[in-house]
């Protein structure tokens, strides 16, 4: 169990970008999991990890290997809870959290084939953009892209979920294509409320933080959206959003040599609820739908103003 268990500590290094909050969430000392990701790094024989003062990030061997030990994990846990109903004996009542426009666009068909699946097993879908403690408010599963972890709730990463930033064609021709982030102080801003109003992007010599001054604020993903669509300014998307977008022309990406920082599509399950069976299946529906490729994922896509 000790590869397991060092399996398990990669994937929250990876998750959460650090070896102290890895620590935190699995409960044991940063060392145990800097000693558990080094005999994984030595058995496979590739450094995993890119370490430096200021951040921890996969290196090339680590993003190839993440889906794949995604998945083992995945399956060892369904083996250890010994799902075996048939889709027949599975019932009862589950309560579900989930992002509101990821539910609408990508997790209304997931649940649609799963009660079709599973016809005695109901659910209880609540649309909520901010994060939630589902032992707190009483759900079965959460589903979300917000950092928060909590004490009693086991995670899931499902799939990497990109942010863009993107703009009307016509708003950049009328105001002009920002070439660096600092220009954005000039743009009309539309933030969407959950993940604040500090934009950090990633360049060469490291992050940029850019507090924004917002035209216009929303908790709701998809009126963030609907306003970049309108031509009103430059908003920061979910590429679930922003790709079906800048496929069709109506959006186009900016300043794509200064990337923002991905976020996990993750499940949250409470401790003492895990072992339900319809939990399992309902995770395995989840794990089919989104793990290691999501149903969005595309080619890269061209980016206006980046830096020859």
């Amino acid at each position: 169990m000790d590869t397991v268990e060092n399996l398990r500590a990669f994937l929250c290094v990876a998750r959460t970008g650090s070896f102290s909050a890895a620590a935190r969430e699995l409960g044991v000392a940063a060392s145990v999991v800097t000693k558990r990701v080094a005999q994984l790094e030595h058995r496979l024989k590739a450094a995993l990890f890119e370490r430096t003062t200021r951040r921890v990030s996969l290196t090339s061997a680590g993003r190839q290997q993440l889906p794949a030990i995604q998945r083992l994990l995945s399956d060892l846990d369904g083996i250890l809870v010994g799902v075996r109903e048939s889709a027949r004996e599975l019932q009862g009542r589950l309560r579900v959290k989930a992002p509101t426009s990821m539910a609408v666009m990508h997790l209304a068909a997931v649940f649609n084939r799963f009660q079709r699946r599973y016809p005695l097993v109901s659910l209880e879908l609540v649309a909520l953009d901010r994060a939630v403690n589902p032992v707190d408010e009483g759900f079965d599963l959460a589903l979300t892209m917000m950092p928060d972890t909590f004490a009693g709730v086991i995670e899931e990463p499902l799939c990497a979920v990109q942010r863009l930033l993107c703009a009307a064609p016509a708003y950049l021709k009328r105001r002009g294509t920002p070439r660096r982030p600092s220009d954005l102080v000039r743009h009309d801003i539309i933030n969407f409320l959950p993940t604040g109003a500090v934009w950090t992007f990633q360049g060469p010599a490291g992050d940029i933080g850019v507090p924004v001054h917002p035209r216009f604020d929303s908790n709701d993903a998809q009126l963030v959206a609907s306003a970049a669509l309108a031509g009103n300014g430059i908003a920061v998307l979910g590429d679930y959003l922003a790709l079906p977008a800048i496929a069709d022309g109506t959006l186009v990406r900016v300043l794509g040599d200064h990337p923002l920082p991905e976020l996990w599509l993750k499940a949250q399950v409470p401790e003492n609820r895990a072992h339900a069976a319809r939990l399992q299946a309902l995770l395995a529906a989840l794990r089919a739908a989104f793990t290691p490729r999501p149903p969005w994922a595309a080619r890269p896509v061209a980016t206006v103003g980046a830096r020859p």
